[in-house]
């Protein structure tokens, strides 16, 4: 499968129309229809549906796409990183990381690492611990900031000097938020609202004591703040880790910490064997030496 095919079916997907993308890529309608179609016939699968004005994807078609993405991303990072030879040290280092102040960990030395290197830039790509952890394994970036439990079967990891609290995030006029701390029992039969890596995750069965079936389950959000709205809108109290949310003066949310406590640790992972790029090298330099190892 060549490069130049997956180019031109992501062309086609984007512009959702094959003239359109004719006229993007600077090719002839027949010809463009002509390559998508001998893709398809190397692929054995229909990738798209023709219409008269505009084409949509298969679920074939929508699968390539995702794949197609990933595999441009890896060629373009690696051609990028190849072809910078021994010179000025450029290029880009890219971290995964959830939401939590440990980030300014990895910013620092970032800083740091632009401060010595003013070429060099640096990407952080938000989402949970799976995405993250799928993202490094495919190649795409560099780094992972995860919390607690590490596999280190697949990983190498540092140490984060930062530990979150986890706790409950609320309204202010919550008959909640007159307590200092929110046990077990006053939540058991609260709307909650949770991220996919709590649902998923050994927190609720351990604090709570009880089955996640159990508990009324309102909602689930991937960021935190978009789970603040649904705070602020009533859906619920919000299970999170601390200072992501902004609860100073007097606002209408308010923070609790969990009681009995419970705290997140969190490590910065890579890939066993991985082979960095030397800006990446230089970061993870940085790191150790800002890390307690």
């Amino acid at each position: 499968m060549e490069l130049r095919l997956l180019r031109y079916f992501l062309t086609v997907a984007r512009e959702g129309s094959i003239t359109n993308a004719a006229n993007a890529l600077h090719i002839t309608q027949p010809t463009l229809s002509r390559q998508i179609r001998e893709l398809e016939e190397e692929l054995g699968q229909t990738l798209l549906v023709r219409g008269s004005r505009s084409v949509s994807l298969t679920g074939e078609g929508m699968l390539l796409r995702k794949r197609a993405e990933e595999i441009l991303e890896l060629v373009e990072k690696a051609e990028r990183e190849v072809s910078l030879g021994d010179g000025l040290l450029t290029g880009e280092v890219s971290v995964g990381a959830g939401e939590t102040v440990g980030v300014h960990f990895l910013t620092r030395a970032a800083q740091e690492l632009r401060h010595r290197w003013p070429e060099v830039r640096f990407q952080i790509i938000s989402g949970d611990g799976m995405e993250v952890c799928e993202l490094l394994d495919k190649g795409l970036i560099d780094f992972g900031l995860v919390f607690d439990h590490v596999d280190r079967a697949k990983y190498n990891a540092l140490p984060v000097p930062y530990r979150d609290v986890w706790g409950v995030l609320m309204r202010r006029d919550s008959p909640l938020a007159e307590k200092t701390a929110v046990r077990p029992e006053d939540l058991i039969h609260a709307p909650l609202l949770v991220s996919r890596q709590v649902l998923k995750g050994p927190l609720l069965p351990e604090w709570f004591g009880i089955g996640v079936e159990q508990l009324n389950i309102a909602g689930t959000y991937t960021l935190a703040f978009n789970g603040s709205l649904m705070v602020e809108d009533g859906m619920g109290y919000a299970l999170c880790l601390d200072r992501i949310i902004n609860v100073a003066g007097d606002g209408a949310l308010c923070f609790r910490p969990l009681e009995p406590r419970r705290e997140a640790g969190m490590h910065i992972v890579w890939k066993k064997y991985q082979v960095f790029s030397p800006a990446a090298e230089r970061y993870l330099q940085l790191l150790r030496e800002g890390g307690d190892v």
